[in-house]
This record gives structure tokens, C-alpha cells and sequence, in this order.
């Protein structure tokens, strides 16, 4: 690695109405290297990369790039100075080709008028090889994997001339096959000189990936460390300022009577392709069952089927009372089963509703905070506030619009929702994703809380080493269908190979 630097922000300060959100932040990049940044949600993280790509202007400090000061008003200037972020949520347009949405807002163009999109496509093609990032640039967006998502994103940024690069969250949305192809397309990167800001809460895969990790908290830098030497305990300590329990610590289940009974359900997608095959399992009343699977096996459309979101034929029972195959969110809801969705934006919160609102959406028409159709809104905020303090709520008070929140907080709000009913049946699905160590450890802790109160749980997780932590018992998805089941303690390799397909290739 080239000791060369080439970014230096010097006492990034910004401060927002009741908080400070970075506090005389130094930070620098060589080339060549990767360059982690981890904090809690809320640490500053975002607000000084928000601040370095051009979205949010400081307070006080300065951005240094290649040994000039430069101030930035837009991402337009960030992207002329050579800078190119990823965002965890990604901005392509899904029915354009991927090299239409690379080439977006600088085409190529035949005779200074025409778009040249043969040479558009070859440009694109030429950086994929280059760098590894293998995309077919005639492939419409709608029809990729989030993980080719992603590699378009990248390649977006080196289009447009990025040297510096920032990544923010990049595994939070990818299988761990997609994240050990990510950290190889990262490697070619680096090796060809550009420069790669790390943003992650994962911390093995900073320990995997990055040359140096600096670390926030709340708005402080705590440290800058070499990966050499640098420990997961010790990264979370300096993270939350206190001991962080990695691993869960839990006692033997003592399952009771069964709560979900799911037999031979069978899903279609819109395509009319069969996702969900004939699938049956139990949980029953204080045990943690999980379903571990690579992405994209039916995971996501047998929850759904499950809580009322897409209709389904076979048998689903909640504390022994069948439901039909095509009953409603609400239905399943009154049945009994609690949702912690797998996108906590798009199904778990309404973003411009408050805090109040937010733990109020599946009951606002029942006593006490609702009578005869009016709403009593002190109610509902003392409610709030009581929730608020019970689930450790960060960021805010009942007024608090949601999207002020952290996605740790977001999260907390919608975990408090969801408990707080006190349901049969609570499904988690990826409950900690993107969520850094200090709220997956609260997050695990009140799932553990919940079995241990005698409540059902079927934890749907990408993450295996979540997935050995917390179940009772292990059912693995393959293909849309039930291929392992394992008890606590099972080997990773095992269920590992089985998530692949292994075990059922092997039978064949």
C-alpha cells in the first residue's frame, strides 16, 4: 500500500437542532487502501460521508483532496473531484438497461447530437473486465440481482472517474456468497489504485477487508487502528463505550404447545411461478425457530403467504385456529401473528408519520386510544412515550417523524410494535439487517426475552451465524422447499452445504 494521501477531512463539525452529529472529526484515506468507518447508527457515520460527497454542507473543517482544499456544494462537485458513493439503497432506474443507467446524465453521443449506445455499452463492458465487475450492459435493471444492483452502482462511479469510492453498508443487502464477490471486486480496485471507504457494521467483514478502521462515536472519533491486531470485542467496545455481548446468551428452550402449524403451503409469485413448494413445519410456544437460505429461495414469499400479504393454498394454523388462504394483513393480524418485516421501510413504517402514529398503526381503532372512531391523541402519545422508554428508542419523542431515525431506532420502533401486542406467533424477518453490533445485541436479547416469555418465534434470517445463534431449531430452504432440519448446536458446514443444495444434489 502507497503511504500517498489522498483525502483528508480536518474538524468536520455539523450540528442539527438538539444534536451534534459530527464533533471535530479528523479523517484521511491513502491511496490504495481500504478505509473502514464504524459507529453505532447515529455515530456520524452518514453525516460526514453525506458531507464529503457534496449532500450536506459542515459547519466548520475542511475537505483536502491530493493536498488541495475544496468545498463542495453538490454531489456534481464530489463527483468532478473524483469522489463516488454507494448508497445502501440503490438509485438506478429499473426499466432502463444497466448501461442506460450508467451512462445517465453523461451519454456518449454520435456526431455531438445522437446517443451512441453501442458505445455506451462497450465503455461498460470495458470497466466490467477491468475490474472484475462481470454485468451484461443490455440487461434491463428490473431483471438483475441485488448483488448486480450493486456492481452497477460501482461501476456508475467509475464512469464518472471516481478514484475514491464510498461504500456504504455494501453487505448489508447481499448473501454471503454476493459479499466474498464484493470483497474481490474491492481487492481489484484497491490493486489498481483506487481508494475505498469502508462504511459497515459487520465486524468480521471490516477485519476481513479493511487496511485501517476509524471508528465514531456519537459524533466523536474514538480511534483510528490497523486491522493488525484490532479484535471484534475490542471494535465494539470502542463502538458503544461499553463490553458488547457478540454472542447470544441463552438458555435450553422448553417448547410448549404448537402456535404455527403450516402444512403443504404452496406459493405462486406474479409470474405465476411456483416459489413455495409444498412446505410444512411447526413452532411451538417458547422456541425460536429458524429458516436459513441463500436469498431469492422462497423465504420472502412463504412469510408473506404467512402474514396475509400474498394469497397461498395448503394449511396455516395459529394457536390451533386455521386460516384461509386468502385472508388479509389484517386478518392474520387478529389472528395473531406479529410482522417484523424484512424492509422495515417499505412495510414496517410509515416514514412521514411520528413515532406516536407509527406504534399505533395496527390498533389506532381500539380502546384506549381510539372510541367510536375518534382517535385521543394524548393517548396515543403517552403510549409512545412509555414505549419509547421501555424499547430504549433513540433520536426522538413521540413527535419524531420516523425517517429522523436512525435504522437502528426505525428498527426499535418497529420491534416495540410488534411485541407489544403480545402475539402468537412473532415472525422476524432479517430483524438486524443493517443494524450495527449495539442493536443486534438488544434486538437478540428481546427475541430471547420473548421465548423465554413462552411466545412462538420463526426467525427468518440471510445471516447464518444469526441463524446458529439464536434457534432452537434450524429448518433450511432450498428451491422453495424444506431441505435440512437441525437442532441447536448444528454444524455450519452442514446447513451451510445444504443451503447450497448440496444435500439434495447428493441424493439425486
Amino acid at each position: 500500500m502507497v503511504d500517498e494521501t489522498v483525502l483528508e477531512l480536518r474538524g468536520i463539525t455539523k450540528v442539527y437542532p438538539g444534536i451534534v452529529a459530527d464533533d471535530h472529526v479528523d479523517f484521511d484515506l491513502k491511496r490504495g487502501e481500504v478505509h473502514a468507518l464504524l459507529g453505532e447508527n447515529g455515530a456520524g457515520k452518514s453525516t460526514l460521508m453525506n458531507i464529503l460527497y457534496g449532500l450536506t454542507k459542515p459547519d466548520e473543517g475542511e475537505i483536502v483532496i491530493a493536498g488541495k482544499q475544496k468545498s463542495f456544494t453538490s454531489a456534481k462537485d464530489a463527483i468532478a473531484a473524483g469522489i463516488g458513493m454507494v448508497h445502501q439503497h440503490f438509485m438506478l432506474i429499473p426499466v432502463m438497461t444497466v448501461a442506460e443507467n450508467i451512462v445517465l446524465g453523461v451519454e456518449p453521443t454520435r456526431e455531438g447530437v445522437f446517443l451512441d449506445e453501442k458505445g455506451a455499452e462497450e465503455r461498460v463492458r470495458e470497466l466490467s473486465h477491468q475490474f472484475g465487475l462481470a454485468v451484461d450492459p443490455t440487461a434491463l435493471v428490473a431483471n438483475t440481482t441485488v448483488g448486480q444492483q450493486q456492481r452497477v452502482e460501482i461501476l456508475k462511479a467509475l464512469y464518472r472517474g471516481a478514484e475514491i469510492l464510498i461504500l456504504d453498508e455494501p453487505t448489508a443487502v447481499l448473501t454471503p456468497q454476493e459479499a466474498g464477490e464484493l470483497f474481490e471486486i474491492v481487492r481489484s480496485l484497491t490493486a489498481d489504485g483506487k481508494s475505498v471507504i469502508f462504511i459497515s457494521h459487520k465486524l468480521n467483514e471490516v477485519l476481513e477487508i479493511a487496511d485501517r478502521i476509524t471508528v465514531l462515536r456519537r459524533g466523536k472519533k474514538i480511534d483510528t487502528v490497523p486491522r493488525e491486531g484490532a479484535t471484534e470485542e475490542g471494535l465494539a467496545r470502542m463502538m458503544v463505550g461499553r463490553d458488547v455481548l457478540l454472542r447470544v446468551d441463552k438458555a435450553a428452550a422448553r417448547p410448549g404447545e404448537i402456535a404455527l402449524d403450516v402444512r403443504e403451503v404452496r406459493v405462486v409469485d406474479e409470474r405465476g411461478l411456483e416459489k413455495v413448494r409444498g412446505v410444512s413445519f411447526t413452532v411451538r410456544n417458547g422456541e425460536i425457530v429458524a429458516i436459513a437460505g441463500v436469498d431469492g429461495n422462497g423465504q420472502t414469499e412463504l412469510i408473506e403467504a404467512i402474514t396475509g400479504l400474498r394469497p397461498f393454498t395448503g394449511t396455516v394454523a395459529v394457536g390451533g385456529r386455521p386460516v384461509e388462504g386468502n385472508a388479509t394483513p389484517r386478518r392474520m393480524l387478529d389472528a395473531g401473528i406479529g410482522h417484523i418485516p424484512e424492509d422495515r421501510h417499505r412495510r414496517g413504517l410509515v416514514l412521514e408519520f411520528n413515532l406516536a402514529e407509527n406504534l399505533a398503526l395496527h390498533d389506532y381503532d381500539r380502546e384506549p386510544d381510539s372510541k367510536h372512531g375518534w382517535l385521543y391523541p394524548k393517548r396515543l402519545i403517552a403510549r409512545a412515550g412509555r414505549l419509547i422508554r421501555e424499547f430504549d428508542i433513540r433520536g426522538g419523542g413521540p413527535l419524531t417523524l420516523a425517517r429522523a431515525l436512525s435504522g437502528g431506532n426505525q428498527q426499535k420502533v418497529v420491534v416495540a410494535r410488534e411485541v407489544e401486542r403480545d402475539p402468537t406467533v412473532l415472525i422476524a424477518a432479517q430483524p438486524t439487517r443493517g443494524l450495527d453490533v449495539g442493536a443486534i445485541e438488544y434486538v437478540h436479547r428481546r427475541l430471547v426475552a420473548e421465548r423465554d416469555a413462552g411466545h412462538a418465534i420463526l426467525l427468518v434470517s440471510l445471516e447464518l451465524e444469526e441463524v446458529l445463534s439464536l434457534a432452537d431449531r434450524i429448518l433450511v430452504m432450498y428451491e422453495g422447499q424444506i431441505v435440512g432440519e437441525h437442532g441447536a448446536g448444528a454444524g455450519e458446514e452442514e446447513i451451510g452445504l445444504e443451503m447450497l443444495g448440496g444435500r439434495k444434489a447428493a441424493a439425486a
